[in-house]
Order: C-alpha cells, then structure tokens, then sequence
C-alpha cells in the first residue's frame, strides 16, 4: 500500500510519518488482495490544540474512511485505525452473510486466523424508518437552502444541471458538499 501523508497547520516530520504508515499499515493483513497502487490518503489537521487525522483508503467495492481528533497526533492514529479495524470486521461480518459467491467482495477480506466470526450487537444493522418523497428538479444552491430551511444536515433531490439523483450535505467545519453520482 502507498501513503499520501499530507499536514495542515502541522510539519508532518519523518518519525510521524513512519509511525502513521506503521499503524495504518496494519489494515493490510484483513486484506488477501491488496493491489500495491493502493493508496492510503491521510491528512493531520492541528486547530485550536486538536489533533485531527483522517484516513480514506479507496478499494474495489468499498471505500474505507475513518477520522478521530485528541489532543496527541499519535493518539489520534491508534483511535483511528482502531475505527477502521472495527469498520472493516463490520463490513467483513455483513459481507460474508451477503455474499455467498466467488468472485464477489468477500474474495476482498482474508479469512480469520482462528476461524472465527465476530459479530457484535452493533454490527447489526435495522432500518428503524422508511421515507418517500417526491424529488424536485433544482440546483445545489437551492437544495442548501431547503436543507438549511428543514434544519437538516443532508437533502436529496433531483439535480436539474444533470439529471441525476444528488445530495449537499452540511460538513462539519460548516461549509457544504455535493454528492453526485458517477455511473461505471
């Protein structure tokens, strides 16, 4: 796996590089596949004495992503890889039930050492409430306002530039993004 290790408001020195690729590093042995053009984006953020990392590891099928803030970098990275370890058991879990078939993602998670399956009471997952609602054609900007109107975080809706389906979202620094499908 390749790193694209990048610092905001903080000098990403060689000893916390290394130590970022070690302990992100260790995802790669729930892997059986893993292409070594892999790359692992991780950005280290510093504002107002937190330390923030985020780690998005795209792959075939899935698209890891996990980010945790303390008050020490490093702290920072064991909380996040421990999030993305229980990330991907959860999807390896859901995967495995679904998925039956050669050829499918399960091919993507090694099998355990032990042989055996964790499966958590949070690893279930329930639909509590299901939701249908016309989609008007609009812009993004328009789509923000309804969203902000609602006092929502997210809005579908029917993006009239493209025709597709599309959703802003609220992010946490306070600004938006978009959502836009893209067909393969």
């Amino acid at each position: 796996m390749r790193y694209n290790i990048r610092g905001e408001n903080i000098e990403v020195t060689p000893a916390l590089r290394e130590y970022v690729e070690k302990k992100v590093g260790r995802l790669e042995k729930y892997f059986d596949n893993i292409s070594p053009s892999t790359e692992a984006h991780v950005t280290l953020r510093v504002l107002r004495d937190e330390h923030t990392i985020e780690v998005t590891i795209p792959m075939p099928g899935v698209i890891l992503r996990a980010e945790d803030t303390h008050a020490d970098m490093y702290a920072a990275t064991d909380l996040v890889v421990e999030k993305l370890e229980r990330q991907i058991r959860k999807h390896k879990t859901k995967v495995n039930r679904k998925f039956r078939q050669e050829g499918s993602l399960k091919t993507l998670f090694a099998e355990p050492v032990n042989g055996a399956v964790h499966e958590d009471e949070e690893d279930k997952i329930e639909v509590v409430r299901n939701k249908r609602f016309a989609l008007k054609p609009m812009d993004a900007e328009e789509a923000i306002l309804q969203m902000d109107m609602l006092g929502h975080n997210f809005f579908v809706f029917a993006n009239a530039e493209n025709d597709a389906v599309s959703v802003v979202y609220k992010r946490r620094d306070g600004r938006y993004g978009l959502i836009e499908p893209e067909v393969e």
